[in-house]
């Protein structure tokens, strides 16, 4: 079975939508949910009927609020620190090498890891009560790791990719827009209906423009 209770995975026309669904927690990643990440990015690359992912929050308070950080307490060490940082690159690195377009729905907030995993996906559709942030300087006072560091620099630039992490200010969904972060900001009611709007316009692309495109952006960046 594809997906948790954690992270639905639902297939409608060409179109997957998953899910984070502890909205109890606004949606913390627990390790689990990263597996369940991991293996759903893996099942979509494997079915062509798939055409479009859409990720996105459950609850409505929040996309993902980063990691749950009650699964912290089992570090006992520096190197505990660094698997962690391996661990989730794993994960994010294998939904921004997905060969079919994502699309991340914020409504509420994305910090932390969830900033991350909006950051790696393909276009981002916020509601004006999008909120972002990676607010590390005061919470557990650790640091990205330099895929991390180099993905906020390609999209936001290197001024406001240090004001994000020095001030640990949540950036509003109109100033995510005009730093390039958000995509588009649509009100709160229209949300899901662009969504779809956008889904039907995908899937009607050519997939192999798309695909390319998508490969030929992320070497560029690695580079």
């Amino acid at each position: 079975m594809i997906g948790t209770d954690q992270l639905l995975f639902e297939i409608r026309d060409a179109t997957v939508f998953l899910t984070f669904n502890r909205p109890e927690a606004r949606n913390a990643m627990t390790w689990s949910m990263y597996e369940a990440l991991y293996e759903c990015c893996e099942q979509i690359d494997v079915d062509d009927s798939v055409r479009v992912v859409v990720l996105r929050g459950a609850g409505g308070q929040a996309f993902v609020a980063g990691t749950d950080i009650k699964q912290f307490r089992e570090f006992e060490s520096g190197e505990d620190g660094i698997s962690y940082e391996r661990r989730i690159e794993r994960v994010t690195g294998r939904l921004e090498a997905v060969t079919k377009p994502t699309v991340a729905v914020i409504d509420g907030y994305a910090v932390g890891g969830g900033l991350t995993i909006a950051a790696v996906c393909d276009l981002r559709v916020c509601s004006p009560e999008a909120k972002f942030g990676l607010p590390i300087a005061r919470t557990l006072g650790n640091c990205l790791s330099m895929e991390n560091y180099a993905r906020l620099v390609a999209l936001i630039g290197p001024a406001r990719a240090k004001e994000i992490v020095y001030t640990a200010r949540f950036f509003s969904a109109e100033e995510a827009f005009a730093a390039g972060l958000a995509t588009e900001v649509i009100p709160s009611a229209d949300l899901d209906e662009r969504v779809g709007e956008l889904c039907e316009r995908l899937v009607q692309h050519a997939p192999i423009t798309m695909r390319v495109t998508k490969e030929a952006i992320r070497r560029l960046q690695a580079a």
